[in-house]
């Protein structure tokens, strides 16, 4: 972001929550933007009490309730880390604080992005759960193409429903926001622990609840050791702190499997 800053260039994000916030931007208002908000589907396990989820097994985490994903990215949808990296990447793409951006559950995922304004003024961006649509916007941008996606029907969808998550159940988004309010080095090792954590339940080694834990003990040792920067200054200090990363969650990791 700093590189484009300097060369004057449009980072256009394709992810369909960020590129719906990107839509929803008036030109030349940002700094009349009071706050954003990514919606989140809430994952398959939306409506269970926190005592079920203790026998989440693969296949029910893998089904998701609205989207089609590979199997990482829909048990991130499921612990709801996925929300947590969108509102890092969120700050990063449109340099906001961490208090400026919000999250909310909303089963229907036709609305993927809203931006309030200081005068009151709400903008949302509305659209089929097809990402063919936000793929579409950044390869036409900034004009826009035709796709074959279904239009959006309101009057058959009829009521759209938004509620807080509960991150009681879904610690990961808390621990992403720490993260994000800790620093860069914070940030990259949740992601890197995290893929240690969702590829050993992939792999039957650890239960669904465990993987939220590994990743908060993972953060937890590393901040106790001092390894966490508050800025990366380059790519080869990122992976550095990557592969550290994952060496800790892979070594705590062993340590719940004994």
């Amino acid at each position: 972001m700093d590189l484009a800053r300097k060369r004057d260039a449009r980072v256009l994000p394709v992810d369909s929550e960020h590129n719906a916030i990107f839509q929803a931007i008036y030109p030349g208002h940002n700094r009349h933007i009071r706050k954003i908000t990514l919606t989140a589907s809430g994952g398959p396990f939306r409506d269970w009490p926190a005592a079920r989820m203790k026998s989440v097994s693969r296949e029910d985490a893998l089904a998701h309730p609205v989207w089609s994903m590979g199997d990482k990215i829909s048990i991130d949808s499921a612990t709801l880390m996925n929300k947590g990296l969108e509102v890092i990447e969120a700050c990063r793409l449109f340099a906001l604080p961490p208090e400026q951006v919000d999250v909310v559950v909303h089963r229907q995922s036709v609305i993927h992005g809203l931006v309030e304004y200081v005068d009151g003024s709400v903008l949302a961006q509305l659209g089929s759960p097809d990402m063919r649509i936000p793929i579409a916007s950044t390869l036409a941008w900034p004009e826009r193409m035709e796709t074959p996606c279904e239009p959006l029907d309101l009057a058959a969808l009829s009521r759209l429903d938004f509620e807080p998550p509960d991150e009681s159940r879904f610690p990961a988004l808390r621990i992403a926001r720490e993260a994000l309010i800790a620093g860069e080095g914070a940030t990259a090792a949740l992601n890197a622990a995290n893929e240690i954590a969702v590829a050993a339940f992939l792999k039957g080694k650890i239960g669904f609840l465990d993987i939220s834990r590994l990743v908060s003990d993972s953060l937890a040792e590393m901040g106790r050791a001092e390894t966490l920067p508050e800025r990366l200054s380059g790519i080869e200090d990122a992976l550095q702190l990557d592969r550290a990363a994952r060496d800790v969650a892979s070594r705590l990791l062993a340590v719940v499997q004994a």
